[in-house]
């Protein structure tokens, strides 16, 4: 059977590496966060002196929750909640400098020179150790269990996509607007790339009550160069009909 969406565990894995913590939630109070997610999928915290988390020693249960956004006109909006699970625990001496610049990509903060220099009294890192997500994305709602979570990783070809993605939203659009008119057979205003992924594009339109419109490759694709001719062809319907 034709696969048209990534798993949901692949997409749950993208949207956490593109998110970013709003809020940790420790004995039951949610608190304000900053971070990101590394490579693995873990959450990164960069807490400073007098935050709740900022004194622990051990580990301690928390409730992560990351927002992943798309920035349509300079707007935010949100793609996915998730609420992450787990024990956070201070990163280890020898993963200090990784977690900085993983968190500093998605949240730069000058605070992170003195998180590197791992002094009790100065601000801290801190990592996640996933047991469950609970996500909300779109129609979809549900949980991973950490298995699941870990069983997976995000789309090989997000890095491409999301560079791909935000170029055709920057200067191409009235391109998309004419190429979904030929596709869909009628006008479409005010869309968007929404998703890109191996599996084929997602379309955001209308800006009071918007739709999203999948439109999947006749294949996965496996490269970013497969990636890149895929969205051109899209992007280019009366060409593709040529005989």
């Amino acid at each position: 059977m034709h696969v048209t969406v990534p798993p949901i565990s692949e997409r749950v894995r993208g949207l956490a590496l593109t998110a970013a913590p709003t809020h940790v939630s420790l004995d039951g109070t949610a608190h304000t966060a900053r971070g990101a997610v590394d490579e693995a999928g873990r959450p990164l915290l960069l807490v400073r002196p007098g935050e709740p988390l900022h004194t622990l020693r051990d580990e301690a249960v928390v409730t992560v929750d990351l927002t992943a956004t798309r920035a349509l006109a300079g707007i935010d909006h949100p793609r996915g909640l998730l609420k992450i699970q787990g024990w956070a625990e201070a990163v280890p001496e020898a993963g200090l400098r990784a977690a900085a610049v993983a968190v500093a990509a998605r949240c730069p903060d000058e605070s992170l020179f003195a998180a590197v220099e791992n002094d009790p009294a100065g601000p801290r890192l801190f990592q996640v150790d996933v047991a469950q997500v609970i996500y909300l994305t779109g129609q979809e709602s549900g949980m991973l269990d950490a298995e699941d979570y870990f069983g997976t990783g995000p789309d090989p070809l997000l890095e491409a996509a999301e560079r791909m993605l935000a170029h055709v939203n920057g200067s191409h659009r009235e391109q998309l607007h004419g190429a979904l008119a030929v596709l869909l057979g009628h006008p479409v205003r005010d869309a968007w790339l929404w998703e890109l992924d191996r599996y084929g594009v997602t379309v955001r339109s209308g800006v009071e009550d918007p739709t999203l419109i999948r439109l999947p490759w006749p294949s996965p694709v496996t490269t970013p160069h497969a990636l890149e001719r895929a969205l051109a062809a899209m992007l280019c319907p009366h060409e593709r009909r040529r005989p």
